[in-house]
């Protein structure tokens, strides 16, 4: 179940999917997704499964089945290497662009990005620098402030540890401040970094089944 909030005066639902929607923008938005980075170990000669960008793309196929998404923002992090440019994983993503071809793609460069080169133009994206202003939103790949807008972002790879007596639960979730709010990773191969909330900030996990706010 996904969890609304109004930021900047625009209502975006927090999906449990670990991605953003804007609806009034039919605006999908998902950060740090690092596709090929499982095929960019298997490169350096470390035996890790295969099969991270299937999973990937099928993510975006079950949230564009879902919601109306004229476009897909993509806040960096897109290519993990050039490494991460194998035979394979080009050919999935070619294959996944063919049956969405009237979809808009826009990729704000990231770290990642810099070292990996733009994406391949057969999938016809938009490729823009940060801060990319899109109504009251600065869409960025670092956290950061920027006069006048709200900021999204990403880099982080933000999680939070629940904790019940011995147990302890780690979670992805969205971090919500005055100005910004962080997205977890959307990439199904990709770490995490625990975060603690500071006064005035709020924390929203995903279970992957639901959203809801830490109290």
């Amino acid at each position: 179940m996904s969890l609304a909030q109004t930021v900047a005066g625009e209502q975006l639902l927090l999906l449990p999917q670990k991605a953003l929607y804007w609806p009034r923008g039919e605006l999908l938005v998902v950060a740090d997704i690092h596709f090929g980075k499982a095929a960019a170990f298997r490169a350096l000669g470390v035996p890790v499964p295969g099969g991270t960008t299937e999973a990937n793309l099928a993510g975006l196929d079950g949230l564009l089945a879902r919601y109306p998404v004229r476009e897909i923002l993509f806040l960096g992090d897109f290519l993990h290497a050039r490494t991460a440019r194998a035979p394979a994983t080009l050919a999935a993503m070619q294959a996944w662009r063919a049956r969405w071809p009237q979809l808009q793609l826009t990729l704000v460069r990231g770290n990642h990005d810099a070292h990996a080169g733009d994406p391949p133009a057969e999938l016809g994206m938009t490729v823009v620098d940060e801060p990319y202003l899109r109504g009251p939103f600065a869409c960025c790949h670092h956290p950061q402030l920027v006069d006048g807008s709200h900021v999204l972002a990403g880099h982080v790879h933000p999680v939070y540890h629940l904790r019940a007596g011995w147990e302890t639960l780690r979670l992805p979730c969205f971090l919500l401040s005055p100005g910004q709010l962080l997205l977890p990773s959307f990439g199904v191969f990709t770490g995490g970094h625990a975060v603690q909330p500071q006064p005035g900030e709020r924390v929203f996990v995903t279970s992957g089944e639901a959203v809801l706010e830490v109290p």
